[in-house]
């Protein structure tokens, strides 16, 4: 990269470099990830932004649904699943797509932004409303512990883009065609 003519990279990210810290996460958090996975993407977005002569912008996705990732299979006839009443960080594969279309369009480099669906349905809620609209049995959910969760901010996206989201609520279910139930 650094004997390349590159000028601008593009790094999508995710939304697992943030901790669960049980309330509202922004790009301007000092993040901590848990998680191996977020560990190394964290190490990549330091790394790649961290280059002086490139101008990196910096995508963090949250959980990808639309299409063949049907979130009504996800946990379908799972037992005892932790977490249920932990908000849901959804995204749609059209958004993604469209957002990573105006970053590009629109020239705007050296920033991170977070990418999620501006609503966030409880797990267990949401899970288990979407296997049964596919037919599919529903998960079990352990409440016995408290849940830990994040809840990730779009609104640097939808501002610094003027972005409005084709998907804003997971809850609505998408077929394989993209239309709405």
């Amino acid at each position: 990269i650094n004997n390349s003519s590159i000028e601008h990279i593009l790094f999508v990210s995710s939304t697992s470099v943030y901790s669960e810290l049980n309330r509202e996460v922004t790009e301007d958090e000092i993040i901590k990830p848990t998680k191996d996975s977020g560990k190394a993407l964290l190490n990549v977005e330091n790394i790649l932004t961290n280059i002086s002569r490139i101008q990196t912008t910096v995508l963090r996705f949250a959980g990808l649904i639309g299409y063949d990732r049907m979130p009504g299979r996800f946990l379908s006839g799972k037992r005892d699943v932790k977490n249920g009443n932990a908000p849901v960080n959804l995204i749609h594969r059209d958004d993604c797509i469209q957002i990573v279309f105006e970053i590009i369009q629109q020239g705007v480099w050296g920033q991170i932004l977070n990418g999620c669906c501006d609503k966030h349905p409880l797990r267990k809620e949401y899970y288990t409303r979407q296997a049964k609209i596919i037919g599919a049995f529903p998960p079990t959910f352990d409440d016995s512990e408290v849940s830990n969760y994040k809840i990730i901010s779009n609104k640097k996206l939808k501002k610094m883009l003027n972005y409005r989201f084709k998907y804003p609520d997971p809850s609505v279910i998408v077929e394989n065609k993209g239309e709405i139930n």
